[in-house]
């Protein structure tokens, strides 16, 4: 996720790993790897079963209760692990997920979070086919610029507000998840997390715009099926009798109104702050070879990293403390959407440690050597491991096939087509599931506390199967074969 946002975590750890020298404990450190069991991957499986079947089958008891769902399903991590390779791999296996990783990441999306629910959209605007279909776009088109998330949460409310009136409106939240909160993230470093890490080992800041024809194809196919769903959905809730408030406004009055429009300049400080992070170690000594505070053993927190969080609290703190109560009032802002995902996602980050480690260990093993190999297996991973890590698994893997001539970055040369396809396959799949992309399950939160019913884990699956993967065949068929 990963949505957003989530390429910092992984600057990190890249950048702390970028020594050339290999300690003792560093050798030990890849024994564990090369000897994890596929079997460690249980707890990980456990908890998406657990997110996907306990909310179906006793959904208040999952409310009150899925923070201990994942402390029970970490520590039947943590607990074997530690006690099979010892307390101090544990601890440190534990620092990189929550310290490096989670922290962050969550910093990150909470800072987005906030300063979104500091902007109203509001105005002569009433819920039908070409509104939403209008404001998809716009979010589609600012994806790229201000991160999956950030045009995500910015554009949630306006959607919820002007279809307050209509019955059917979950297919809405679904295609916002499709769009915005990631397919719309692919034309630049700084739309989606495993573009900017691409970024980060080499490939040219501006090579994303490669991607444009296969996003135009998507969009052209997926708009047209928004559309004519929504028009469905519309023409029923007339038939039912649902109406739009009448909106009485003075001549003059603008069509849309933007009210909080400090919080773009928060936005922009947030966006620095994430520049910074990959900028700062490249060209200023002091953050250079992951120089940082000493945490535990080979864990370093980088100051670069210091940097860009206490960018987004700033911003965070001046949204929050700036922001007038009726702004927060009328976006029916809360904190509890970023706390379910909170709660979920260290829980992932945590389990999920196995499974990212059999994958970069084995992933050379897999015979993926044709782009649209790339495309799905990268992209279908990517549906429910962190997009970031997996995006570079398959560079590498896709560099270590020899290429002479390509995209030249620090792993190796890669030819622009499996570039294409490895990206194209970690941010579009990433809508394949609710924690394909940390954007996806926030906008479900956000959609359930405003009363909306949101399609299950594995119902969420179903649309993406009979929307989506149809897409992606299409896309095989143009640009990978």
């Amino acid at each position: 996720m990963r949505r957003s946002l989530k390429a910092l975590p992984y600057a990190i750890l890249l950048t702390a790993g970028s020594s050339p020298l290999v300690s003792a404990h560093e050798a030990m450190h890849q024994t564990v790897n090369m000897s994890l069991p596929l079997w460690s991957i249980i707890p990980f499986v456990a908890l998406l079963l657990s997110v996907a079947l306990v909310p179906l089958v006793n959904g208040l008891w999952w409310r009150k209760n899925e923070k201990w769902v994942a402390l029970f399903w970490s520590v039947a991590f943590l607990v074997p692990f530690s006690y099979i390779y010892g307390w101090q791999e544990g601890l440190e296996r534990f620092l990189e997920a929550v310290l490096l990783d989670f922290v962050p990441f969550i910093i990150l999306l909470f800072g987005l979070f906030a300063t979104a629910g500091g902007i109203m959209v509001d105005g002569r605007l009433a819920g039908t086919p070409k509104t939403n279909a209008l404001i998809l776009l716009v979010g589609t088109l600012m994806a790229s610029w201000i991160g999956t998330t950030g045009a995500a949460m910015l554009l949630i409310r306006p959607l919820i507000r002007i279809n307050a009136w209509r019955r059917h409106v979950s297919h809405i939240m679904v295609f916002l998840i499709f769009l915005v909160a990631n397919m719309g993230g692919c034309l630049t470093p700084l739309g989606d997390p495993p573009l900017f890490m691409g970024f980060q080992r080499g490939v040219p800041f501006a090579w994303t715009f490669q991607l444009t024809p296969i996003l135009l194809v998507n969009m052209v196919i997926l708009f047209a099926v928004f559309y004519l769903m929504d028009r469905h959905y519309y023409k029923k809730d007339l038939a039912a009798g649902r109406m739009p408030e009448e909106i009485k406004v003075a001549e003059g009055e603008p069509l849309i109104h933007i009210d909080g429009k400090r919080n773009f300049l928060y936005i922009g400080i947030i966006i620095i702050g994430v520049v910074a992070n990959g900028f700062l170690p490249e060209y200023v000594p002091f953050f250079k070879d992951g120089a940082g505070v000493a945490v535990f053993d080979d864990i370093v927190f980088p100051y670069a990293t210091i940097v860009e969080i206490a960018l987004i609290l700033l911003a965070s703190f001046l949204s929050l403390h700036t922001t007038p109560y009726r702004i927060h009032k009328a976006n029916a802002f809360s904190m509890a959407p970023m706390i379910d995902v909170g709660i979920l996602f260290i829980g992932i980050f945590i389990t999920m440690i196995p499974a990212l480690v059999l994958l970069k260990v084995h992933g050379t093993e897999l015979g993926i050597d044709q782009p649209w190999h790339m495309f799905w297996v990268c992209g279908l991973l990517s549906s429910c491991l962190d997009n970031t890590p997996t995006y570079l698994v398959f560079l590498q893997t896709a560099a270590s096939l020899g290429a002479t001539e390509g995209i030249a970055t620090t792993v190796g040369t890669v030819t622009p087509l499996m570039l294409e396809a490895i990206s194209a396959g970690a941010v579009f799949m990433g809508a394949n599931t609710y924690i394909g992309n940390a954007p996806n399950f926030m906008i479900k939160a956000i959609a359930e506390e405003d009363g909306i019913k949101m399609p299950g884990f594995f119902a969420y699956i179903g649309w993406a199967i009979l929307i989506l993967y149809p897409v992606f065949i299409i896309d095989t068929l143009l640009f990978y074969m």
